[in-house]
């Protein structure tokens, strides 16, 4: 997106202005610096938001004296189902602004607002780890699971539950083992049929290359494999100064039957922590559902996220998940439909649902 004049905002010695190409490196410097940046503030994001799904991305930061104090990545999406929205971010579990001194929270907070209203959306959509804006209209549907580990991995396996160190065993004894592969290949078909059984609409098999290619070594897929060297369950993870995100998953159906996710999750926990990780973010759940129980019966600690929004043309939070009732026959007719279709068609669906 290139840079408007108008949608420069300077308060005191604060000024907010658009991300321009040539911010690339100090946007880079900036988050990896920045205290209160996650991985999904790496300016990587960007490129796979305009190229993947085509949203246009007005970011925006905060100088004082030439300096940069601030970051806010947001997308428009445009969705002729589901409406406009201008959101930090789209396909992100939390983002919000990032900043070093905090009233350039305030003054990006309040750039954003003008350019909301500036493009007429619907809504403005801040996903934030803490709460920052208590007046605008909140949600607190989701969580994110967090949790320390070490390097010693007899120390880790201690920190896990009786029941799931009896599961993870029964896996070894039963030859599951883990691998990491150099493509995304064998996940790609364990995380379409998993969605596929949930009837959700899948991300394209492009989308989960363009994370391997844009982050590097930030970005890992390791493969569950049983005695036979059949895959049984997948994660894609990124990596983030000490912390390991598992991202997304699959699995087939009866990854349950091998005790597969949670030697899954053991062998997460196992390899970041050799890696130098000091903790795992087993990522955003949903409350009330099988995900956010497995992850509980783990003792993994779940933090409310946080999602504020600024509604324009909407009376309420928008409410574009599987929970909401009006979706039930939808997802029926959707787990009926031909993988073939599904992978088709879905990727065209989702990239409107950020």
């Amino acid at each position: 997106m290139q840079c408007d004049k108008k949608m420069t905002r300077v308060s005191g010695l604060i000024e907010v202005r658009p991300y321009v190409e040539s911010d690339r490196a100090a946007w880079a410097s900036f988050v990896q610096a920045c205290a209160d940046a996650t991985f999904f503030h790496r300016i990587e994001w960007r490129d796979i938001i305009e190229d993947v799904f085509a949203h246009r991305t007005p970011y925006l930061l905060a100088e004082r004296g030439g300096q940069i104090i601030g970051v806010l990545p947001m997308a428009h999406v445009k969705s002729v189902l589901f409406g406009h929205s201008l959101v930090s971010l789209p396909f992100a579990a939390h983002c919000g602004a990032a900043v070093t001194e905090e009233p350039a929270r305030a003054e990006l907070h309040a750039a954003a607002t003008e350019l909301a209203q500036r493009l007429q959306v619907d809504h403005l959509e801040l996903r934030n780890r803490v709460a920052r804006e208590l007046g605008w209209a909140q949600q607190d549907l989701y969580v994110t699971f967090r949790k320390a580990i070490t390097s010693d991995t007899a120390a880790n396996m201690l920190t896990i539950p009786r029941e799931q160190r009896a599961m993870v065993r029964r896996a070894v004894r039963r030859g599951l083992t883990s691998e990491v592969d150099p493509d995304v290949d064998r996940f790609f078909e364990l995380y379409a049929d998993n969605v596929h059984r949930h009837g959700t609409p899948p991300f394209s098999k492009k989308y989960f290359e363009s994370l391997l290619r844009a982050f590097g070594d930030a970005c890992e897929v390791m493969t569950v494999v049983n005695a036979e060297g059949r895959p049984v369950s997948g994660a894609l993870s990124f990596y983030f100064r000490d912390e390991v995100l598992p991202y997304y998953a699959g699995e087939i159906a009866d990854a349950r039957k091998l005790a597969a996710n949670d030697f899954k999750y053991w062998e997460l926990m196992r390899r970041a922590g050799e890696r130098g990780c000091r903790w795992c973010d087993f990522g955003r759940s949903k409350r009330g559902t099988g995900a956010f129980d497995f992850k509980t019966n783990w003792q993994f600690a779940p933090e409310p996220l946080h999602y504020e929004y600024q509604l324009f043309k909407r009376e309420s939070v928008p409410q574009n998940n599987p929970s909401n009732p009006k979706y039930r026959a939808l997802i029926g007719l959707w787990r009926r439909l031909p993988r073939t279709v599904v992978n088709a068609v879905g990727p065209s669906i989702v990239r409107n649902l950020g």
